[in-house]
């Protein structure tokens, strides 16, 4: 149970600090419907769960092994991140039109793209759940990895309910403020990425 515990805290800390798995979520719920809010959450915890898995089961090993694949994952993944970005900024969601405006592939395309190729969250992910993997015997990585996927689902199913059931807070022009705000983060958080490429690049 206690190592249980741990892998559940230790995936709080993995999902919890506000990136672009966390804003897609958030955004989605603000202008879906509650029951599609719900199912774009369950689509996003599916990826966030098998990256979990492969993070914690092996891919830390490729990257630290191949420098060339850290950097193409850099630079693919802070292009799309800034292209998520911009999207969001310049798209001009309604509260009229939640049924409508994403369509359910749609859904499942951008919730792998904010999951799988975010570069922060394969590093992060691999840095994190990977070096516990290490220290933990066959027996105990099995609780632990269920508790990293209990805190996935429990983090953003959470965040998901909380926001809509305030949604009614919120009208057009919030919703549009809110996009170009998130918006403008995603971007800066691509550009970070770049960045990072850059100076391994150099390095």
């Amino acid at each position: 149970m206690d190592v249980y515990l741990q892998g559940f805290l230790m995936g709080l800390a993995y999902v919890a600090p506000i990136g672009v798995q966390n804003l897609f979520v958030i955004n989605s719920a603000i202008s879906q419907k509650r029951g599609r809010a719900l199912l774009i959450a369950l689509i996003v915890i599916f990826f966030d769960i098998t990256l979990a898995f492969a993070c914690f089961f092996g891919i830390g090993l490729l990257i630290d092994k191949l420098e060339w694949l850290k950097l193409i994952i850099l630079l693919i993944g802070s292009l799309i991140v800034i292209y998520i970005g911009q999207g969001l900024i310049r798209s001009k969601s309604s509260f009229k039109e939640t049924d409508t405006n994403i369509s359910l592939a749609k859904v499942i395309t951008t919730a792998c793209v904010v999951t799988w190729f975010n570069p922060q969250a394969i590093i992060d992910g691999t840095m994190m759940l990977g070096a516990f993997r290490v220290n933990l015997v066959a027996s105990d990585a099995t609780y632990f990895i269920l508790g990293v996927v209990s805190a996935s689902f429990a983090w953003f199913t959470g965040v998901t309910l909380f926001v809509s059931f305030f949604r009614d807070k919120f009208n057009d022009k919030v919703l549009r403020v809110i996009n170009i705000v998130c918006g403008a983060i995603i971007i800066f958080y691509g550009i970070k990425l770049l960045l990072s490429f850059y100076t391994m690049l150099k390095g």
